[in-house]
């Protein structure tokens, strides 16, 4: 059945078509001159055999913001591409590659993860991921305090409200634990946090983190060592930096995190302050002495660090910020070096040889000699001059 809308056009097109004047005609139907206009310049416009009647579709002919097709089909063949060769396809992944092929305009990371999902490229990878051959120089820990890996987690929150994170380090050797939490993301906070988790677990020969800006400073003075690298410095840790969007790197650390949260966070209920830091002690210590782990020989943490001699801070206190700046020692970024061939040293920018393309480096800064040296597969690829401020 025609719409009363319809009725109402064909009906002042009969009566127009009759000699009607345009006043009678809205008059008569209760609509106005234009609209009576409008629908006589439709009827002439179209004609009787093409429904001129029938409402059009009101949405726009075209969108300025669209991507173009070629840049759609250059998404859809670039998740394909990444697919087929087993690596990853997610929407960084995707971005870094058109990057390299210099797609213009380039989509954001929203944006292709939308077009993957509209063209149905979504299917996942079954099995264990299988590397392909790339070398990763990873800190193998075979002695207590060897290698620590330390990430924050949160922000979390409990009633109250109270919103917290909390610095969650683990011993790769020996399994052990040490849980601080705190309340921001100041640099005092970070020295705090890793000085307590110190103080319970011992001094690591090696200090693995991720790239959080407060552990290494600013974008804006790169070369100003932050908090974290001059705390580690000055009391003879080698600090490591894994690689830019890879938190697998700090596995270890990463799947104790997801133990934290469903195992303390999501069963113990605490109401304050007094409370958190309570039950986070209470955490660490039954981590620490009842899990048992195949690893250590179902031995628990405690256990397998047995009589091991192990070195402390002198003091429960923490330093306070800012630090000295330290005269000696060494902190280190392992880096994965795309098409460009560039290192990135906290935002700034150092063209390596062609042979370190798509390769794993290790770039070391050695504060004494003011040296920055990048070693591929143990050999030394480059070396420049680094003046730390």
């Amino acid at each position: 059945m025609k719409k009363k809308q319809e009725r109402d056009r064909e009906e002042a097109i009969k009566s127009y078509l009759k000699g009607e004047s345009i006043t009678a005609i809205a008059q008569k139907l209760g609509y106005s001159r234009p609209w009576v206009y409008k629908w006589i310049e439709r009827y002439q416009a179209i004609g009787e055999t093409n429904h001129w009647q029938e409402d059009q579709a009101r949405c726009p002919h075209s969108n300025p913001r669209q991507l173009p097709g070629a840049v759609v089909e250059a998404v859809k063949l670039a998740r394909l591409h990444l697919y087929n060769q087993g690596l990853f396809c997610g929407a960084q992944a995707i971005s870094w590659y058109l990057e390299e092929l210099q797609v213009s305009p380039l989509p954001s990371l929203r944006t292709i993860s939308r077009i993957v999902s509209r063209e149905g490229l979504t299917h996942r990878r079954t099995g264990r991921y299988e590397p392909k051959g790339k070398r990763y120089p990873k800190l193998i820990g075979q002695c207590a305090n060897e290698v620590h890996q330390s990430d924050y987690v949160g922000p979390c929150y409990l009633s109250g409200p109270l919103r917290f994170y909390s610095m969650n380090s683990v011993d790769i050797a020996t399994g052990r634990c040490a849980v601080t939490p705190v309340f921001n993301k100041a640099a005092q906070s970070a020295i705090d946090a890793i000085w307590s988790n110190w103080w319970r677990l011992g001094i690591p020969q090696n200090q693995q983190v991720d790239n959080e800006l407060v552990f290494y400073g600013s974008h804006r003075h790169p070369r100003g060592m932050g908090c974290l690298i001059r705390l580690c410095l000055a009391h003879d840790v080698e600090l490591w930096f894994i690689p830019l969007a890879e938190p697998w790197r700090n596995g270890v650390v990463e799947k104790f995190n997801d133990h934290y949260r469903g195992g303390f966070l999501r069963r113990v209920m605490m109401q304050g302050a007094e409370e958190l830091y309570r039950e986070s002690l209470a955490f660490e210590a039954k981590h620490n002495t009842r899990y048992r782990y195949t690893k250590l020989q179902g031995k628990t943490p405690q256990m397998a660090l047995g009589r091991a001699l192990i070195r402390l801070p002198e003091s429960p206190t923490a330093p306070k910020h800012p630090l000295p700046k330290p005269e000696t020692g060494r902190y280190h970024l392992v880096r994965f070096i795309r098409g460009d061939a560039v290192l990135d040293v906290f935002g700034e920018k150092f063209k390596l040889p062609p042979e370190a393309v798509y390769e794993y480096v290790i770039a070391t800064i050695d504060v004494a000699r003011q040296k920055l040296s990048i070693a591929m597969d143990e050999v030394i690829i480059d070396e420049r001059d680094y003046w730390l401020r």
